[in-house]
């Protein structure tokens, strides 16, 4: 279980301690962080955060049950769990309250999902075998990523059209997060099989690779433009990042052997989370 969370996390309440993080060539920067479990859980996973500090994400019983969906805001959970499948994972949330992830459907593969109004409705290209929703912005633009018999590629959905999103020379390509001016995240292998990650405007992709990183995992972008990231480090350790007006500050939180960082608002708040000792997934909520 724990490597399928790992896998999960880089496609892929509480005490708080503080961290500083920094990267060789910047000022420092401090962390503040909190750990978020859901009640009754037995491992949390928070991978999205809005403005109004609503997170979303999933949580597990065991490490054989179901995973679910969930929503929370000032200490009240809600699950999202779509009901056309099992294993739900809720990645991004906007403004008004629009969910994006996916659940495992009745042919055991990947299916993207927008929750609204109370309503779930199924994302992804025709055609496509298997899909991931990632990224919601307040316009209702969702980024994610799909199967077909070509490999994987990255998607843009702007409420009417699909638009398939492919790094130049890239094997594969997962689009992440997406922000209000429509600047997407985006995760790509190159021909040596290493993860890299770029920027895309709409028209050009503009490498942002973590600094040292063996592996770099741009996930969400606030409307600033600045950008969560997971990386791994020489040792194939998993760190969180930061990349903010063009610097990047890399943070680990203390309280596990593997940190993940996913989403972000404007408010100066990554979420994310990390692995205990123990193999125990717990989120976290860190402001910077």
């Amino acid at each position: 279980m724990k490597n399928c969370k790992v896998v999960l996390r880089v496609l892929l309440m509480v005490m708080s301690i503080i961290f500083v993080a920094t990267a060789a060539d910047t000022p420092k920067l401090t962390f503040k962080f909190k750990t978020i479990d859901v009640p009754g859980s037995q491992g949390t996973n928070v991978a999205g955060i809005s403005n109004r500090g609503v997170m979303v994400g999933w949580w597990y019983t065991d490490q054989n049950g179901d995973t679910h969906g969930f929503r929370l805001l000032t200490g009240r959970v809600t699950n999202i769990d779509d009901p056309k499948g099992t294993n739900t994972l809720c990645y991004a949330i906007n403004k008004h309250g629009a969910i994006v992830g996916w659940y495992t459907n009745s042919d055991g593969l990947p299916q993207g999902f927008l929750y609204k109004g109370g309503k779930f409705s199924d994302i992804g290209p025709q055609g496509a075998s298997l899909s991931y929703a990632f990224g919601i912005n307040d316009q209702g633009w969702i980024s994610g990523a799909y199967d077909d018999s070509s490999g994987k590629h990255g998607f843009l959905w702007d409420g009417t059209k699909y638009s398939t999103l492919d790094v130049p020379g890239a094997t594969r390509t997962i689009a992440f997060g997406i922000n209000n001016g429509g600047l997407i995240t985006v995760e790509w292998g190159d021909s040596s099989g290493k993860i890299e990650s770029s920027v895309f405007d709409g028209k050009k992709y503009t490498k942002i690779n973590v600094p040292g990183a063996i592996g770099t995992y741009a996930h969400g972008i606030n409307n600033q433009g600045d950008v969560a990231y997971t990386w791994t480090d020489s040792n194939g350790v998993f760190r969180g990042a930061l990349r903010q007006s063009g610097k990047y500050y890399k943070f680990m939180d203390r309280k596990g052997v593997d940190s993940f960082g996913d989403g972000i608002n404007d408010n100066r708040v990554v979420v994310g989370g990390y692995d205990t000792s123990t193999g125990v997934s717990e989120g976290f909520k860190a402001t910077y």
